[in-house]
């Protein structure tokens, strides 16, 4: 008669308490042995599992399977019940894997009427991953409990999205072309997690030349280039580990990083040499837990553009060191006439590089949440394991808007050269004003942009004493002036502030003017300075 499969055995009514430990293996030619306090008992040859439950858990019990001779399976089951045991499943070296299941008493038994007795009470907590959250912008500017004057309206030289004021709106080729895909309706599903092929590839085609090739294969969609940043973040770098970051730099770039519990190391950027970074003070905090190096090119908040003698530095600390790279072009190509972008990857012989991008700036559409990470590794450095891992990450949202994505073709192809061509005059424009008119201002020092939207300004604190840092200076400009410049406390570099450039000229023009109001008022020269440094 052939064995019984599939039998139910049922665990004792008030077991002891148990710890249970399970491992996965690959089953002996050893015999089953079932070793209980009182002697042993044979179980059947082949595997067995066993899994046991107070009765008030047999609702979501699994039975348990047992295989063997008609014999074996006849043998009654009160032979389950017991104060202690120790049961080790294997079976013959033939047999196809399966789990050992070990149970070790403590002797100690539970009382069903203590358990069912306990009293429910909510106990929901923050998770530790948003407890280490922190947005330094967030955190300063949220602290400013200031009014602006209510003489003069508002100014606001803060925030970093060109489409505020209503001067530099999209190309209208862009807007048809989402358009046309709205209408056509065939963009309304699900996308894969990396993005359609056709869009992957249309990004591999515009950013594909000779030193750096690109297939689709190459580009992972996202939403956005801060989900970008992250995405390349998370594959690059684990808990405990560090990363190395600019200072003054993007902030987005430490918020994440102490969310995941990495450790972020700030490296210098010179402002009497535009901006360069200090290669040798990057060098030096490379250690063996160095992650990537975080580069971003051209700067936010610093408006400055790496030239191609400085980037091949970069890229000989990196190779030296075996870092690779994170590149944040998301403002590639937006360099003014005098200046040339030099994406990072094209001189780049064996560092591998993550280059994050989209069309938030170029294309002024940061509300469109489109952006993209390129893979470049020309040498197999990164492998498969990268790439798997940034598919495997980007199916946490399943990519960026798909309205987006079908339109993206078109965008990228027909966008007219005169579009990129008036957006980066105004710029230009407005960065020489502005810098025309902080350089004349007493006790502010600007550095000249070389693209982006932003550009920088050094408060000589020695010649406005009432203020402590450029976070008091900030505050005191929005309540006596209305107007707002970030404190560039916000990126890690005190005393600067940053400016905003995309707003129409004749606001540039009236918010230097106040700027220049307010410093001349609180300004005091070296001996005025001195003296009251005497007094306190």
């Amino acid at each position: 008669m052939p064995p019984r499969a599939g039998r139910p055995v049922y665990p004792p009514a008030e077991p002891p308490d148990t710890e249970l430990q399970t491992r996965t293996s690959t089953a002996s030619s050893t015999s089953t042995i079932w070793q209980q306090a009182a002697g042993e008992a044979k179980l059947p040859q082949h595997g067995a599992c066993v899994s046991r439950y107070s009765h008030e858990h047999l609702g979501t019990c699994p039975a348990v399977q047992l295989s063997g001779s008609s014999s074996e399976l006849s043998r009654p089951h009160s032979v389950l019940r017991m104060d202690s045991y120790l049961i080790q499943v294997n079976g013959r070296g033939d047999h196809a894997p399966m789990r050992d299941v070990h149970l070790k008493s403590t002797g100690n038994t539970i009382s069903p009427g203590k358990a069912k007795g306990r009293k429910p009470r909510w106990a929901v907590r923050a998770s530790e991953m948003s407890k280490k959250t922190f947005n330094p912008v967030r955190a300063i500017v949220d602290t400013m409990k200031v009014e602006p004057n209510p003489k003069k309206s508002m100014i606001s030289l803060s925030l970093g999205d060109p489409t505020v004021f209503g001067n530099l709106p999209t190309n209208d080729e862009v807007t048809r072309a989402v358009k046309e895909v709205l209408d056509s309706g065939r963009w309304n599903g699900y996308a894969p997690s990396v993005g359609y092929q056709s869009c992957r590839e249309a990004v591999a085609a515009y950013y594909n030349c000779p030193e750096a090739p690109l297939k689709a294969q190459d580009v992972i969609l996202t939403s956005g280039c801060s989900q970008a940043i992250e995405l390349a973040l998370a594959v690059l770098a684990n808990p405990g580990q560090n990363i190395l970051v600019p200072r003054p730099g993007f902030s987005l770039y430490k918020t994440l990083a102490l969310s995941m519990g990495i450790e972020v190391k700030l490296y210098n950027l010179l402002p009497e040499k535009a901006w360069e970074i200090d290669l040798e003070h990057l060098e030096s905090l490379v250690d063996e837990k160095t992650a990537c190096l975080i580069m971003n090119n051209p700067s936010n908040p610093c408006g400055s553009v790496f030239s191609k003698s400085h980037l091949q530095e970069i890229l000989a600390v990196a190779s030296r060191q075996c870092v690779p790279i994170l590149a944040d072009e998301i403002y590639g190509d937006m360099v003014f006439a005098d200046c040339k972008f030099e994406p990072i990857a094209t001189l780049s012989t064996n560092v591998p590089i993550l280059s994050c991008g989209g069309l938030a700036k170029r294309w002024l559409v940061p509300g469109w949440r489109m952006g993209w990470i390129l893979i470049h590794d020309r040498r197999d450095i990164f492998g498969n394991e990268i790439r798997d891992g940034l598919v495997r990450l980007s199916q946490r949202i399943l990519g960026p808007c798909t309205l987006v994505q079908g339109a993206l073709e078109r965008i990228l192809r027909r966008t007219p050269p005169e579009f990129y061509h008036n957006t980066l005059s105004i710029l230009k424009s407005n960065a020489d004003l502005c810098y025309a008119a902080l350089s004349a201002i007493p006790g502010l020092q600007p550095v000249r942009p070389s693209g982006a939207m932003y550009l920088m300004v050094e408060i000589e604190m020695e010649h406005f004493p009432e203020f402590e840092n450029d976070v008091e200076f900030t505050e005191r400009l929005i309540s006596e002036q209305s107007v707002f410049c970030l404190p560039a406390s916000c990126f890690e570099y005190p005393n600067f502030f940053r400016v905003v450039i995309t707003m129409p000229e004749e606001m540039i023009l009236e918010a230097c003017s106040r700027i220049q109001e307010f410093c001349e008022m609180h300004y005091q020269g070296a001996e005025g300075a001195q003296d009251l440094e005497c007094d306190k």
